[in-house]
């Protein structure tokens, strides 16, 4: 059996952490440096939650700026990594019979770039986005990492962007550091409790199962499902650790799970 490569759900936060040098950018570059080295990075980012199922096959990916009101030179990073066309052609024979939609028009978005400009600077590693189809359930979403886990057999590193607690109505927006609140708190240790005794249907069924607090922490799903391809890819009994930690402005859950 070939050696299978780590899983990782990364919480990308604020984009302008692809400009700063701080404690989440730096794990990050561990992150990246301590992985295998993967041949091609599949990315399920947050911002790309659209009302169908897609991958990107471009050849060139273009940068997306895919926010508004930060700094000129925020909107003038790029991350020039390849695309491949052959993995996006992988992932949807994987996915079938869900019909998944070759796009030539999307390319990376913060989501997926503001990371991995930290994870690999050199932008030499093949890059494939696949979208979240907003009118698919939680459980459809974890169903899907299943099917995406063969691709760690092939080298594949699939990486989940998204902030497992990310509420802006919430949101410190001052500078100054601020505690995180107690639900926040309370929900990121309850959900970390869970990943680790691998019981993965009460993260699932997050909105029912656990609490007033998970409405708190995903008031809307975009950011928490990708956690779910993250857990769908684990195999039984597979190791987790959480090498990224801490909660940006009070509600926003930097944590980053590493399967394997």
């Amino acid at each position: 059996m070939a050696e299978l490569m780590p899983v990782v759900f990364v919480g990308h936060g604020n984009p302008m952490n692809a400009l700063e040098n701080n404690d989440y950018t730096r794990a990050w570059a561990k992150l990246g440096a301590a992985l295998p080295r993967p041949r091609a990075v599949l990315s399920i980012s947050a911002h790309w939650f659209i009302g169908n199922s897609a991958v990107t096959v471009s050849a060139a990916p273009e940068t997306i700026h895919d926010f508004g009101g930060f700094p000129r030179e925020l909107f003038e990073v790029q991350y020039p990594a390849p695309g491949d066309p052959e993995l996006a052609v992988r992932v949807q024979a994987l996915l079938k019979p869900l019909p998944v939609r070759s796009d030539e028009e999307w390319g990376l978005d913060h989501g997926t770039w503001s990371v991995l400009c930290k994870m690999y600077p050199q932008a030499d590693i093949p890059v494939v986005q696949l979208s979240m189809n907003e009118w698919q359930g939680p459980q459809d979403h974890y169903d899907l990492g299943k099917r995406l886990a063969a691709l760690r057999e092939e080298g594949v590193l699939i990486v989940g962007s998204g902030n497992l607690i990310h509420n802006l109505h919430t949101y410190a927006w001052r500078r100054e550091q601020v505690e995180p609140y107690d639900w926040a708190v309370d929900f990121e240790r309850r959900v970390r409790e869970l990943i680790l005794a691998g019981d993965d249907q009460p993260l699932v069924d997050y909105e029912n199962r656990l609490g007033s607090e998970a409405k708190l922490a995903a008031p809307t799903p975009e950011h928490y499902l990708p956690l779910l391809y993250v857990l769908g890819a684990r195999q039984q009994g597979e190791a987790v650790t959480f090498p990224v930690e801490g909660v940006d402005g009070g509600s926003i859950s930097m944590l980053t799970v590493q399967v394997g």
